[in-house]
């Protein structure tokens, strides 16, 4: 699966099904309704890479624990539907053995899926399914509360890291050192299947290992299923169920004002101001650099002041002359040649009748270009 898209997306939708078939069997207020019409809410993290750099598909899926019944509107007085609602049914008693079940059915059906696409065959699955440990693991440990908005932000970032940490590498030497995120995870040639918590790699080795850890080219990393897809007609009355979170501080946060108590007199109630709701487009373009990147954008990396836009210029003469009054070059910068191949004598190349050497290919005459790059558009 690492670059077989196609196998790994069989894979992955076929572990979904089974976690909506189990959701479905452990949401109480589900047991009589269609099943046509429960969704699940998922977002998938597809993972290419082990904690030692190594090549390890698996997948990280937050799942909402439970299911959402569609609801299908009235038929209003002008004739037309109304919007589709939805209700949410939790679940209950996803338990380890609930677990377990969800990773024997996971392993039955993806190996008679390989089975099918010609990739096993018959009997190598027979013996796959009678393993004790046939590679095969499905953990749901992690169980965040509605309404720790911290601990999900925890988890999804943790679920969307890259595969490689800056913080973890570092100089020794001639060598480059960098250590695992789980301890004693890299093999050794020890007979005796000792593991150490560091590798020690040349910058060539280091990036072979980084080069096979890029996913192939126009492909998602992260997908959303279920309601939470982009084009699922339920999403946006799904997100609209949302509780902001300073309300529900608010409501679960009141103190009694000792009201009715000897000697306590009763304190005027002031209605409590309703915040105004923003639209998440509306949020300031500074802060979601700043939550990526973790940069401030308007603070002068120079005297670490406070910066402010006074101006957004799209005009080009206008441009021009900003550049030219500051000092900086307002022309792109020319194209150089391509090179040309080096000297032979240097690689050692074998020459061969009907070969001509130049004195110096770098200043060998080359054909320019047909067309001229404007590098202000093509960079």
């Amino acid at each position: 699966m690492q670059r077989d898209g196609v196998v790994l997306n069989m894979v992955l939708r076929i572990f979904l099904r089974i976690i909506a078939q189990s959701l479905q069997t452990h949401c109480p207020g589900a047991v009589n309704v269609d099943k046509a019409a429960l969704h699940i809410g998922a977002v998938a993290f597809i993972h290419r890479f082990g904690s030692s750099l190594n090549e390890h598909v698996h997948f990280h899926v937050c799942v909402v624990d439970g299911v959402f019944e569609e609801v299908a509107g009235d038929v209003v007085a002008d004739g037309e539907p109304a919007p589709v609602s939805v209700i949410f049914h939790p679940s209950n008693g996803v338990d380890e053995t609930a677990v377990a079940q969800v990773q024997a059915d996971l392993r039955r059906r993806i190996l008679r899926a390989f089975v099918g696409r010609g990739l096993l065959e018959s009997f190598e699955a027979k013996e796959m399914l009678a393993y004790q440990h046939s590679g095969f693991s499905v953990d749901a440990g992690v169980c965040i509360e509605a309404h720790d908005r911290a601990a999900l932000e925890r988890l999804l970032r943790y679920c969307a890291r890259p595969p490689f940490a800056m913080e973890r590498l570092r100089k020794e030497g001639d060598a480059l050192v960098y250590r695992c995120a789980k301890q004693r995870s890299e093999p050794t040639s020890d007979k005796r299947g000792a593991k150490v918590d560091e590798l020690h790699l040349t910058p060539l080795e280091l990036i072979d290992r980084i080069a096979a850890l890029v996913p192939p080219p126009r492909t998602h990393r992260h997908r959303y299923f279920g309601v939470l897809a982009p084009n699922s007609p339920l999403r946006a009355s799904v997100t609209a169920m949302a509780v902001p979170a300073q309300q529900v501080t608010a409501q679960t946060g009141k103190i009694g004002t000792g009201e009715g108590a000897p000697g306590v007199l009763p304190q005027p109630t002031q209605p409590e101001p309703v915040p105004t709701k923003r639209s998440p487009s509306h949020y300031l373009w500074a802060v979601l650099i700043a939550r990526i990147y973790e940069v401030f954008p308007l603070l002068c990396p120079l005297c670490g002041g406070q910066m402010r836009l006074i101006a957004f210029i799209t005009h080009s003469a206008d441009i021009r002359q900003i550049l030219d009054h500051i000092g900086v070059d307002s022309e792109p910068p020319h194209i150089t040649p391509a090179r040309g191949p080096p000297l032979w004598e240097e690689c050692d190349a074998q020459m061969s009748d009907g070969v001509e050497v130049e004195s110096d290919w770098d200043m060998a005459a080359q054909p320019a270009p047909d067309y001229e790059v404007d590098q202000r558009i093509n960079w």
